[in-house]
């Protein structure tokens, strides 16, 4: 080894301590809206109390396991709620997730057009 030299470990790159808090949240989020099915469901779920499986088949050109794994990014997320009435299942969104979303979409954006106008 030649003299002068320093070796160094590197740090781990952990996500869940690099990216907490609201970060993290927001990422959930925009994850959840990032494929059209998903932004057509919930444009459909907001005209609507509730909505079963069935009703986003028809809607939605997609088979419906398809439309359940869209369903579920959503319910992981938090965006809407899954109501069992066996042997179905119905479903609307979470207005208080929701709301925290958005909340937290406009905080981002809002910051983003802060720094941009801070530019010379």
């Amino acid at each position: 080894m030649p003299q002068g030299h320093k070796f160094y470990k590197k740090k781990c790159y952990n996500p869940r301590k690099e990216f907490q808090g609201t970060t993290r949240e927001l990422a959930r989020y925009a994850k959840a809206l990032a494929h059209p099915a998903r932004i057509k469901i919930l444009r459909f779920l907001s005209h609507s109390d509730f909505c079963y499986t069935g009703d986003f088949v028809e809607v939605l050109p997609m088979a419906q396991s398809t439309v359940s794994q869209h369903l579920k990014e959503l319910r992981d997320a938090g965006l809407i709620i899954a109501n069992e009435q066996p042997p179905r299942v119905s479903y609307c969104i979470n207005h208080e997730v929701w709301e925290r979303a958005k909340l937290l979409f406009q905080d981002f954006f809002s910051a983003l057009t802060d720094e941009d106008d801070a530019r010379p």
